[in-house]
């Protein structure tokens, strides 16, 4: 697999919610709550402490793009008589809608980056290791 496609995986699963590691679907257990680490491959997701600053960053640019589409469009499509409190409130809610529920995506996003730009190191690479074989000999391979 070339470098190009690996890396399109690896976004692909964050996109997706899905560990950018491993592929493994249960990085969440409900839409909001997080695991702390692969249940399958071991990572640990919050690899420093301010970790999640990438994934919020990512959040308002999304959310922020999201915004300014839908407030050009409407702006076009009405004008010259622009209604502005309707517009006003659509985009606050939007930008609180989208915020909230994206967050999440944001947050997988960010660790598929992360990897692709700080590569696991010797030791985090042991440690998921070693806990992805405590976890095969614990289930016995379920």
């Amino acid at each position: 697999m070339s470098d190009v496609s690996k890396a399109l995986l690896v976004l692909l699963r964050g996109l997706v919610r899905r560990c950018p590691s491993c592929g493994d679907p249960g990085t969440y257990q409900r839409w909001f709550f997080m695991r702390g680490r692969c249940p399958r491959c071991g990572l640990l997701f919050e690899r420093e402490e301010g970790y999640w600053t990438g994934a919020m960053a990512i959040n308002l640019i999304v959310t922020e793009l999201i915004f300014a589409v839908v407030m050009v469009a409407w702006v076009i499509k009405a004008w010259p008589d622009v209604p502005m409190v309707p517009l006003l409130t659509v985009g606050l809610v939007l930008n609180g809608i989208v915020a909230v529920l994206f967050y999440p995506i944001a947050r997988t996003i960010w660790i598929a980056i992360d990897l692709l730009l700080h590569p696991l190191e010797a030791e985090e690479i042991e440690e998921t290791a070693r806990l992805h074989h405590v976890r095969e000999r614990s289930t016995g391979g379920l």
